[in-house]
């Protein structure tokens, strides 16, 4: 499915972003918006882009919205929601940093957003679009399943706590498997989590046919709940049940309630502009380049510990946590900005490998999934940025800090995932072990990290 060629002729991996990083250095220039900008092969109008996002990102965040606004408008003549990969991520990028800019007048920002509507309902189709068309979440469910089936070998009563019970494939599946178990399946119990009663009911009918279709012992458990207000007594844990928790894509939305409102000002740091290469100022350390407290990792995050170790009192023989790799969580506006470029830079490429560009699923992912975590990431501050996504060198001292210890993934959880690749034509998508966890890439990037722990008792 991958390296197909798209309507313009052009290669999505010759004109991929994260090729074009490493072939330009960083320039504060802005060029000039002449028609003839959009008769450019893509690889040098995507070279073009990435200069001037990176300069008008550096203008916002130093406060010179003057600047800013000129570089927008260059940047629109080039940027298309349907265009290649860099045009359309160009367009997301543009609309999240004149957000920022518009919220330095409230008033204004209001009064163009009071009809903006971006419901949960719109959200969660998204989700399960990019569930259809990218195997991440399909890979992080497998891994999850099997960690899940190995550790609860021989027990005979079975709890699953999923901290986001969106996507019912994935517990059908793990139904199927513990069918199939030499001891017969378990009592299995599954507590899902969600904000929509809609979504729990609809999971609560799949789960249910499944079980009753293949005689398990089944009940679930829902509750309409945000994991910043979930109360640990709904979770409704019972002696003897061997718990197991699924986390995908979740412990990072805790860190926006430890946000205390000190970050610093959007204009206090901007990219230091020089000889190097785009490609080489992001993959290294932001978090040095920028001089973060080596301890940054556990600054303000007061909930997100104490919600770890509620989990860790509930003695869990197995939790699975999956994250995004890449750290949108920086005190500084560009070291955000830079960061999420790369990542979604991959993610935009995915979509670019395998979906034609006149994909309507496609747009809407990208608009209401990838578009508006661009945009939170970028326009918002305090409580309302939630998509702090860190990398897991920076959950692990939390989570040992909880009393968690690491459990390593087997062989055989990388092996089905590496099949499930091999057998739907995902070409482009890597697994990678590091560790005992193991790493979604697209090619040599990582996107996702799939990560096993277990209660740890204290001697």
């Amino acid at each position: 499915m991958s390296g197909m060629t798209q309507e313009d002729g052009s290669s999505s991996i010759s004109s991929s972003p994260l090729h074009l990083f490493s072939l330009m250095s960083l320039s504060p220039s802005i060029g000039s918006p002449y028609p003839w900008l959009r008769e450019m092969e893509s690889e040098e109008r995507g070279l073009h882009l990435i200069r001037l996002l990176v300069a008008c990102a550096n203008h916002v965040a130093a406060g010179r919205f003057d600047n800013a606004n000129i570089g927008l408008e260059q940047i629109n003549h080039l940027a298309s929601v349907d265009g290649d990969t860099m045009q359309r991520l160009a367009a997301y990028f543009t609309e999240a940093l004149a957000d920022r800019m518009l919220k330095a007048w409230p008033g204004l920002y209001k009064a163009i957003n009071s009809t903006r509507i971006r419901s949960v309902s719109d959200e969660n189709m998204a989700k399960k679009l990019f569930f259809d068309l990218c195997p991440f979440l399909k890979l992080s469910y497998l891994v999850t399943n099997q960690a899940i089936l190995e550790a609860m070998e021989g027990e005979k009563m079975v709890h699953i706590i999923d901290l986001c019970c969106l996507e019912p494939a994935q517990w059908i599946n793990l139904l199927q498997s513990l069918k199939t178990r030499p001891e017969g399946p378990p009592h299995l119990r599954i507590t899902g989590i969600h904000q929509q009663k809609e979504v729990l009911e609809q999971m609560a009918i799949r789960l249910n046919q499944e079980a009753e279709r293949l005689d398990i012992p089944f009940q679930f458990n829902p509750i309409v709940s945000r994991l910043d207000t979930l109360d640990v007594e709904s979770l409704r844990y019972r002696s003897g049940e061997a718990l197991a928790i699924s986390s995908v894509l979740q412990l990072h939305t805790l860190l926006a309630f430890d946000d205390n409102a000190s970050e610093l000002s959007p204009c206090s740091t901007r990219v230091p502009l020089n000889s190097q290469t785009l490609g080489d100022f992001l993959n290294k350390d932001l978090t040095n380049a920028f001089s973060t407290s080596p301890d940054s990792c556990l600054t303000n995050s007061a909930k997100t510990m104490r919600f770890l170790n509620v989990l860790w009192s509930l003695s869990p023989k197995l939790m699975v946590v999956t994250e995004q790799e890449s750290n949108h969580n920086g005190f500084s506006l560009m070291e955000r900005i830079l960061e999420a470029l790369i990542f979604y830079a991959a993610l935009f490429d995915c979509l670019e490998s395998t979906v034609s560009r006149a994909s309507l699923d496609r747009q809407k992912v990208e608009k209401m999934l990838f578009g508006e975590e661009i945009k939170n990431i970028i326009a918002c501050e305090g409580r309302e940025r939630t998509m702090r996504h860190e990398k897991l060198e920076k959950w692990v001292p939390r989570l040992e800090l909880s009393g968690f210890e690491t459990v390593p993934l087997s062989y055989n959880g990388m092996l089905l995932a590496t099949r499930l690749l091999q057998n739907f034509g995902y070409d482009g998508y890597k697994i990678k072990e590091e560790n005992g966890r193991l790493a979604i890439c697209w090619h040599k990037q990582p996107l996702f990290m799939i990560s096993a722990w277990k209660f740890r008792r204290y001697s």
